[in-house]
């Protein structure tokens, strides 16, 4: 993390107001039949502005969030420490590896490092929710995928139903919207 000054204190601060308010009014967001989470986006902003470090303390906030709110409370049902685990790592992974994808692009083409960290981090998010899912979840999901008539096809079960088209909107949210934050964030910061 860049130092821990009282800028970069204030700037995680606020950028972790950002995260628990969009994580708690993302199901309010519809595009079709998908909520839209722009939590990604100040995740991402923070981990190019803060760091890897800083990226993956506002996952964890994200993480807390979701776990607090009731958003895991299906999978707290199956297995309370698999869903914590799973909840936390995703959301810490994916600040962290934003963080790391800008911090290992930036010299080459700033714009390009936001983008690359943008698209890494819903990717990673939910990579890692899969991930989960086949450690800790497997066998309740094998049922709803036998519910859903679809026993014989976990995987696509998997894809389709837990993660969706959700995804897909995530990352392109995710990948125009915070280039367009960031550059905000320098036009205001040079007229300060």
């Amino acid at each position: 993390m860049k130092k821990l000054d009282t800028k970069t204190i204030a700037g995680l601060g606020i950028m972790s107001a950002l995260v628990v308010v969009l994580q708690l009014l993302g199901s309010f967001i519809r595009f079709g039949p998908f909520s839209i989470s722009l939590v990604n986006i100040p995740i991402v902003v923070g981990a190019v502005l803060f760091g890897p470090y800083g990226g993956a303390f506002l996952g964890l906030v994200f993480g807390l969030t979701v776990l607090f709110s009731g958003d895991a409370a299906l999978f707290l049902a199956v297995t309370v420490p698999g869903t914590i685990i799973t909840v936390i790592v995703k959301g810490v992974l994916a600040g962290f590896v934003s963080g790391l994808v800008y911090e290992a692009l930036k010299k080459k083409n700033g714009t390009a490092a936001v983008v690359a960290a943008a698209i890494t981090c819903p990717i990673v998010n939910t990579g890692v929710f899969l991930i989960g899912c086949l450690i800790f979840f497997m066998d309740t999901i094998n049922g709803w995928a036998a519910a859903a008539g679809l026993a014989d096809r976990v995987g696509t079960y998997m894809i389709i139903g837990l993660v969706g088209g959700n995804f897909l909107v995530e990352l392109l949210v995710s990948a125009v919207l915070s280039p367009v934050v960031l550059r905000l964030l320098k036009i205001i910061k040079k007229r300060v």
